[in-house]
């Protein structure tokens, strides 16, 4: 059974989409009719980094969704200095513990400066997931599924950890701190499609459905840099918004600053998503590549 669900917002808090969704729930609840649809299930609703939401930043110290490894959620408190830190510890004796956890599933919704539309991420290729991989592409067909599974669940440092399973909707693109309202529709119908799945996954009457496509992790590719550590390049026009669509040998994905075109040089091709992303601006990221593969 998917029971105890914490639906969280504001892990970043310049991410709106979440926040706004979770703060329209908490003052107006279910309506009657997601009342009845939802009626198996626990649903919590939480603002994860009200700090960050206040100063209108994606944390005030650390990134709060890179806390929740077991090695950081163990260290004693004194040692722990940063604020997300201690945060990561408080939000896990709440939903966790990890490893062990009392919360059946944790959603955690963020927001992308990428063009990645509405995109469940999932991190195991299990039986479970796959089934809600499969449900959220029928029902929302205009959905991307990536999965993240190229370590073990509990290694993952993420919030969505701290729950026996655990999922996050990215969707965009939106710029840091603004709402947009199709993005804002886009996030609500994938947290609605994610319950539905569990109110039929508790209640048996989940149907078969066919395989769907799916975006396997690769790794991130980062931005052309001089001796001096700056840049020498941007990404290509062709390239950007172009999330999860095939990036093929030979062709551009970066443009030097004197006018020269940078090639994909693999053997393969491979399918681009966080494109030009704004929170990884200072990690030099461009984008993170991925496998097409059917589940």
């Amino acid at each position: 059974m998917i029971n105890k669900i914490a639906l969280v917002g504001g892990t970043h808090g310049n991410e709106t989409s979440g926040i706004q969704l979770i703060h329209n729930w908490q003052s107006s609840g279910f309506s009657d009719e997601l009342a009845s649809r939802f009626s198996s299930l626990d649903v919590s609703l939480t603002i994860a980094n009200p700090d960050a939401l206040s100063a209108h930043v994606r944390f005030v110290e650390e990134d709060l969704n890179r806390q929740f490894t077991l090695e950081g959620l163990d260290k004693p408190s004194n040692e722990s200095t940063a604020k997300e830190a201690k945060l990561a510890k408080q939000l896990n004796q709440k939903f966790g513990p990890k490893g062990d956890s009392g919360t059946d599933l944790v959603i955690d919704i963020h927001n992308t400066t990428s063009n990645m539309g509405a995109t469940l991420i999932i991190l195991e290729a299990d039986d479970f997931h796959v089934q809600l991989a499969r449900f959220v592409k029928h029902n929302m067909p205009e959905a991307n599924i990536l999965l993240e599974d190229e370590k073990p669940y509990l290694e993952h440092g993420y919030l969505c950890t701290m729950g026996k399973r655990g999922v996050m909707i990215e969707v965009g693109g939106q710029p840091q701190g603004v709402l947009r309202e199709d993005v804002y529709l886009l996030t609500q119908t994938m947290a609605e499609v994610i319950l539905d799945f569990c109110q039929a996954y508790n209640t048996d009457s989940l149907e078969q459905y066919p395989e769907c496509e799916v975006f396997r992790l690769g790794e991130n590719i980062k931005f052309p840099l001089n001796e001096q550590g700056k840049r020498t390049a941007m990404i290509h026009h062709a390239l950007q918004d172009n999330d999860f669509a095939p990036l093929i040998p030979g062709a551009p994905m970066f443009r030097t600053f004197d006018g020269k075109d940078i090639e994909w040089q693999e053997a393969q091709e491979t399918y681009p998503h966080f494109i030009n992303e704004a929170a990884y601006h200072k990690l030099d990221v461009a984008f993170a590549t991925a496998t097409r593969i059917m589940l």
